[in-house]
């Protein structure tokens, strides 16, 4: 895939690691980049008003508006899927109402957004989308039961549509990272990855045809983990993170 011929479209756009991709979309020569959050009033100076910068109301809770956004963006040619939400419930006893947000977010909205989008993609040639993950797809911590459910559940989603799309010649990549340096992360002490590495990567990814983009080594180490016992990983990721 050539990025510069690609028109584009992010969700979550107006911070973190979904405005560091409008930013690398647009130095990589994109014509067009769609740049969709809840609340367009939101994008308002964040890209020196580059008329390449389509601002656009999608909201992954609100299906209407997901159906809008496909239908005035018919020349997309990549979706990038990274807007989500950290509520830190509890499974077991935190708040049911902010678990199914959690769910609802990650993986119904953004199947939500890849349903509707997918033929805009299939009559624009096929294109690609992005799906941003996390290391927690694949493993629980204190204080992530929530969101680490979600996101894997968004990473066999991901697996599950780039195995249905392939046949309209849609490339579906999956983005794994640990933490990044945004705000969503912010009450985390651990390490940090520059966010602009996360699209930096992805699009090196897709240039290259990649199925799968790891950011980071933590992601690594967890994925490496996977075919082990967890009982040993899980005494690493204890002392790693320092829980009780």
């Amino acid at each position: 895939m050539n990025i510069a011929d690609q028109i584009a479209l992010v969700t979550g756009s107006n911070r973190g690691i979904g405005r560091q991709f409008v930013l690398e979309l647009l130095e990589r020569g994109v014509s067009k980049v769609y740049a969709t959050t809840r609340r367009s009033e939101s994008l308002e100076g964040l890209y020196f008003d580059d008329s390449r910068v389509v601002p656009l109301r999608l909201d992954l809770l609100d299906h209407e508006s997901v159906v809008t956004a496909a239908a005035a963006a018919r020349d997309v040619t990549l979706l990038i899927n990274n807007a989500g939400i950290v509520t830190g419930a509890p499974l077991v006893t935190g708040d049911l109402t902010e678990v199914r947000r959690e769910m609802d977010t990650h993986f119904w909205g953004t199947l939500d957004v890849i349903r509707e989008f997918s033929p805009v993609l299939a009559a624009n040639g096929g294109g690609a989308i992005v799906n941003v993950l996390s290391a927690l797809s694949w493993f629980a911590a204190p204080g992530t039961g929530s969101y680490s459910a979600a996101k894997a559940a968004e990473w066999n989603m991901t697996n599950g549509v780039r195995l249905e799309l392939a046949a309209q010649d849609t490339l579906v990549q999956g983005v794994l990272l640990g933490a990044a340096d945004t705000d969503m992360s912010s009450g985390y002490d651990g390490p940090k990855i520059d966010p602009r590495d996360v699209p930096r990567l992805s699009l090196d990814g897709l240039a290259a045809g990649s199925l799968e983009v790891i950011v980071d080594d933590w992601t690594a180490m967890v994925k490496a983990s996977l075919a082990g016992d967890p009982a040993p990983f899980y005494t690493q990721i204890t002392e790693l993170l320092g829980a009780s």
